[in-house]
């Protein structure tokens, strides 16, 4: 636990000094052993569970949450709650948390104890675990049953059909009668960051970049000879070699000035992914790793010199600024209570004022890549998103600020998509990115 001991400070002292949030991405972070990850992992799990539990279940109103799942079906909600050592459920997982008023109890209902969950059945007394299920909560007589149904979010609506009837047949008629969904409990639990989470998810950013960059250079890339999705598998290969895992598979994409003028589709902006990269390519790359339970995203740019250049040209970097403009109005929009329709619609109205053709598609993050949260947009909904966009921020969230800017190259003669994501923290003052954006294309080869 040294390493996870240092690792706190070493971020603690990143955190009070601004100036240093674009430290040198050629330079890896530490990454904790498998061993002292779990030690954190439930550490933090422990301090959510006591801490953010009472306060959201009192703001939402609801005394009894019940969470189901059986082993490899399992509601995503519950999974952030077991220990760091359980990869699944074990058979039938029944998890109760009771409010009455001044503490709140966390039970089991399960043929185990788990973790912080102390279990409530012996099947040497009763061998019906649905029946003491039944006991358990008449003895609490709760007034709001919440269990995880939701018509918008998937992360939400973890509880199956079959554990549903479970539920509900195990309960008298008036305690069925006080079942309700535990929607915004369910986005509330997984969408909250906690100070403990928030002092290392810039390490854990930084990480992301790291790989970003390297993947984004001449130790990767050969003009002439390397593909795009030859760099796709190098970052895969690269996630297993520094013990990691992502979400999801990484893609790269070029523009260039010798392509055809696209015909308005997203997809026509880019080459195939099999297209060797030529001095000239504007590269993008979206990428995203999980470590200690949080998710990254981030989409990031690069230029290949050609021969006799230094740097990018002129039009590539006043893009780039144009597409740091676009996250500035959208983060100027974040305010405590506001729907994610109503920031889009507002900050596509203040990029349009300023001639910023501009498209917005930002979600949350955190437990998940796509995480629970309100929708900023769809790429392909810039009307707003019907239900998850009708969500409204709250304060200690993350966000994966989601954009492009379509901007005319004057040396290209045409227009290219200047697409950007960096993780974002709103504290209900205001928006900090978690590790720096990026304000200069990378260069390939890099310049002294």
């Amino acid at each position: 636990m040294k390493k996870a001991f240092f690792l706190l400070f070493a971020i603690s002292f990143l955190m009070q000094n601004p100036s240093l949030s674009q430290i040198r991405n050629d330079i890896q972070p530490d990454i904790l052993s498998m061993r002292d990850r779990a030690a954190v992992m439930d550490q933090w799990t422990e301090y959510r569970l006591d801490n953010l539990i009472p306060e959201l279940m009192r703001r939402e109103g609801i005394d009894m949450w019940v969470l189901v799942a059986r082993e490899y079906n399992e509601d995503p909600v519950l999974l952030t709650m077991l220990p760091a050592t359980w990869q699944s459920s074990r058979r039938t997982t029944i998890l109760v948390f009771f409010d009455d008023g001044e503490s709140v109890e966390r039970l089991a209902v399960a043929r185990y104890n788990i973790g912080f969950f102390e279990t409530q059945w012996d099947p040497e007394e009763e061998p019906d675990q649905w029946k003491r299920f039944g006991e358990v909560v008449a003895e609490r007589n709760p007034e709001k049953i919440g269990v995880n149904i939701s018509e918008n979010f998937a992360l939400a609506d973890g509880i199956s059909h079959t554990d549903f009837l479970d539920v509900k047949n195990s309960l008298s008629p008036e305690l069925q009668d006080r079942i309700v969904s535990a929607e915004n409990l369910s986005i509330g639990w997984l969408e909250t960051r906690t100070g403990k989470e928030m002092v290392v998810y810039p390490q854990i950013n930084r990480i992301a970049h790291y790989i970003v960059a390297e993947g984004l250079s001449e130790k990767v890339i050969t003009p002439g000879v390397t593909t795009t999705q030859d760099v796709q598998w190098w970052y895969r290969e690269k996630i297993r070699d520094l013990n990691l895992t992502t979400w999801f598979h990484p893609s790269v994409s070029v523009q260039r000035s010798e392509n055809e003028r696209h015909t308005g589709n997203f997809a026509d902006y880019f080459v195939d992914d099999t297209d060797v990269i030529m001095p000239g390519d504007l590269i993008h790359i979206d990428f995203g790793i999980e470590y200690l339970g949080l998710s990254t995203d981030t989409q990031r740019n690069a230029y290949v010199l050609r021969p006799g250049e230094t740097d990018a040209p002129e039009g590539l970097k006043e893009a780039l600024a144009i597409g740091n403009r676009l996250q500035d109005i959208l983060t100027a929009e974040f305010k405590s209570g506001r729907k994610g329709n109503e920031i889009l619609a507002s900050s596509l109205e203040k990029a349009e004022a300023e001639d910023i053709n501009a498209t917005i598609y930002t979600h949350p993050i955190g437990h998940h890549g796509h995480a629970a949260g309100p929708t900023i947009g769809l790429w392909d909904q810039q009307d707003g998103v019907s239900g998850n966009g009708d969500y409204p921020l709250y304060p200690n969230t993350a966000h994966s600020i989601e954009l492009n800017a379509e901007v005319h190259i004057p040396e290209w003669d045409r227009t290219v998509r200047i697409m950007l994501e960096e993780d974002a923290f709103f504290n209900g003052d205001g928006v900090r990115y978690i590790d720096g954006r990026m304000q200069e294309l990378y260069l390939i080869p890099r310049q002294k």
